[in-house]
C-alpha cells in the first residue's frame, strides 16, 4: 500500500485570512475549471511517469509533441529497459535537458523491471526512488494514475499559493503542506490541476491578468507580480 504523501504541518503559521480565502478560491476554481485535469497526454501509468519526468523544466506542449514517437518505439518499461540513453535522445531532443532525461529514463525503466516487474508501483517511496523522479513526480503519478489524493507543487501552484495568501512558504514541500491544511482531502487532485490552469491562463508569472481575474476581489496581492 502506498505511503500517504503528506507532510507534517510546518511550524510557520498560515498567512492571515488563509482559511477564509481557501473556500473562496475553491469556489472560483470549481466554476472556472470544473473538469480540470493534467494536460500531459498518457494512456498508462508508465506513460504518465515518463511524461512527468520529461516535463521538469519543460512545457507540457513540448512533452506531448515528443511522447507519441517515444511511446511508439518504447511502449512499456520492458521495451525501454533495453534502450541506451543514446537511443532515447533523438526522440526527446526538443525537450529541455534531454540528455540527462534520456539517462534517467533508461535507468528508470531498468529499475521498474528489476524491482517492480515493469509496472509503476502504487507506492510513494518507490516512485521517489526512481531516477529523475521526486516528490512532485510521485504526487502527479499517484494522483492521476491511481486516484490517490495529493497536491503536486510546481511553479504555478507555488506562485498562486503565495499570491493568493494561502502560503508564505517558498519550499514546495511546505507549500504542499499548507495547501493540504486548507483544502478538503477529496479536492486535492482538483485543486492542483485547477491552480495550474489558472496560472497558465490568468495569473501569469509576469504580467498577471488581474483585471480579468475572478479572484481579484479577495486576492491580497492583486496587481503585485512577485
Amino acid at each position: 500500500m502506498t505511503r500517504p504523501p503528506f507532510r507534517r504541518a510546518p511550524a510557520a503559521p498560515l498567512p492571515r485570512g488563509a482559511r477564509t480565502r481557501a473556500p473562496q478560491v475553491l469556489a472560483v476554481l470549481e466554476t472556472l475549471y470544473p473538469d480540470a485535469r493534467t494536460e500531459l497526454e498518457f494512456r498508462t501509468p508508465f506513460e504518465l511517469l515518463v511524461a512527468t519526468v520529461l516535463s521538469a523544466q519543460a512545457t507540457d506542449v513540448s512533452v506531448n509533441a515528443a511522447t507519441p514517437a517515444l511511446f511508439e518505439a518504447y511502449p512499456d518499461a520492458h521495451a525501454m529497459s533495453r534502450a541506451e540513453p543514446e537511443d532515447l535522445e533523438p526522440l526527446i531532443r526538443r525537450i529541455g535537458l534531454y540528455r540527462a532525461k534520456a539517462r534517467n529514463l533508461a535507468a528508470l525503466a531498468r529499475l521498474l523491471v528489476e524491482r517492480h516487474g515493469g509496472e509503476v508501483p502504487n507506492d510513494f517511496d518507490a516512485v521517489v526512488a526512481l531516477p529523475g523522479a521526486g516528490r512532485k513526480t510521485a504526487n502527479v503519478v499517484l494522483s492521476n494514475a491511481y486516484g490517490y489524493p495529493a497536491i503536486a507543487v510546481d511553479t504555478h501552484v507555488g506562485r498562486l499559493a503565495r499570491r493568493l495568501g494561502l502560503s508564505a512558504q517558498t519550499s514546495p514541500d511546505k507549500v504542499e503542506a499548507d495547501l493540504q491544511r486548507l483544502f478538503p482531502r477529496e479536492r486535492w487532485i482538483f485543486v492542483h490541476h485547477a491552480l495550474i490552469l489558472h496560472g497558465r491562463r490568468v495569473c501569469f508569472a509576469r504580467g498577471p491578468n488581474c483585471p480579468g481575474c475572478a479572484m481579484r476581489s479577495f486576492c491580497p496581492r492583486v496587481g503585485v507580480e512577485p
